[in-house]
């Protein structure tokens, strides 16, 4: 249980140190590069402004993926209206966190309606939004008024947009918007790209759980797929593909040394991850945060199959 609430704190502390980063990087802005005709990313230059932001625009309506965070409001708006003057129909959350959530309240006053995972809006209603001061109530106009379990599709703007689940990844509610005729995955934090990647294990995460849903990802692209990452530049599936080895060839080296018997600070110090320390460290997570998230999700999963073996074998204590 110790461990547990230490994840939801560094879980926390992550998510608001997010909100306070982008509150001081007033000069932060949007750029937006388009994907394939009509649909757009806008992601942040000269400073943090949240997670990548997708775009369809058409004459059925506008369609946004995510929504970055109150200090970035009027600027995310201005950037939308640099593209189209229509109001957003539709706006899809890839997963509960504050940095693609944040302006959610502003957004579904305005009427637009928003979809999400079932998991995300019952994370909303059951702990709230994070807020520098602690978790708050969310407020109504901030939660997913159209949820979805396993799967559900958009047919707008001359795209069929597939919106899936995958369990377990980054965290418990996590969707993948797959344009299928322009051949563009928003994959949501399921990928950082060039980074090493956050799996929020307090929030339902896990790491086999990421390297399924980015195995996911690479089974339904191709060469020319253009896949817009929870962080990080426009990618490719060789982009992606790269970051899927690098985290499965972590998840061997520490597995190892937890079947040898090593605890997290005696890992931690063997420093396993260095050959990766250069290429993929960045100011949230760096080799030494990498390497006790893996440590801990191999750990509490490990723990979690033990747990169902035993209920499975009627030795449940």
């Amino acid at each position: 249980m110790k461990k547990f609430s230490k994840l939801i704190l560094l879980s926390s502390l992550l998510i608001t140190n997010y909100t306070a980063q982008a509150a001081q990087e007033k000069e932060a802005n949007f750029s937006s590069i388009e994907v394939s005709p009509g649909i757009f990313m806008l992601m942040g230059v000269d400073g943090f402004t949240g997670g990548n932001i997708g775009l369809s625009v058409g004459e059925d309506g506008i369609v946004m993926i995510d929504d970055s965070m109150p200090p970035f409001l009027d600027k995310m708006n201005s950037a939308i209206k640099s593209i189209t003057n229509k109001p957003v129909d539709f706006l899809i959350n890839t997963h509960v966190h504050g940095d693609h959530t944040g302006n959610n309240e502003a957004v579904g006053k305005n009427g637009t309606h928003i979809v999400a995972h079932e998991n995300l809006r019952r994370h909303l209603l059951k702990k709230g939004v994070a807020t520098q001061e602690g978790n708050k109530p969310a407020p109504k106009d901030a939660l997913p008024v159209i949820t979805f379990s396993h799967s559900m599709d958009f047919h707008l703007n001359g795209e069929d947009a597939h919106i899936f689940h995958v369990s377990h990844a980054h965290t418990d509610g996590d969707a993948v918007i797959h344009f299928k005729n322009a051949n563009v995955i928003h994959a949501g934090d399921t990928f950082f790209n060039g980074l090493f990647p956050y799996i929020d294990l307090a929030s339902g995460g896990s790491v086999d759980g990421y390297i399924k849903a980015q195995q996911k990802i690479l089974s339904i692209s191709n060469d020319k797929t253009k896949i817009i990452p929870g962080h990080g530049p426009l990618a490719s599936k060789a982009d992606l593909q790269k970051a899927n080895d690098m985290l499965v060839d972590a998840k061997k080296i520490i597995a190892k040394l937890i079947k040898k018997g090593q605890d997290e600070e005696q890992i931690v110090k063997a420093d396993p991850l260095n050959q990766y320390a250069e290429a993929w460290s960045w100011g949230f997570i760096n080799t030494e945060k990498m390497t006790r998230q893996i440590y801990k999700g191999l750990t509490s999963e490990h723990q979690h199959e033990k747990e169902s073996q035993d209920k499975s074998h009627g030795h449940s204590h």
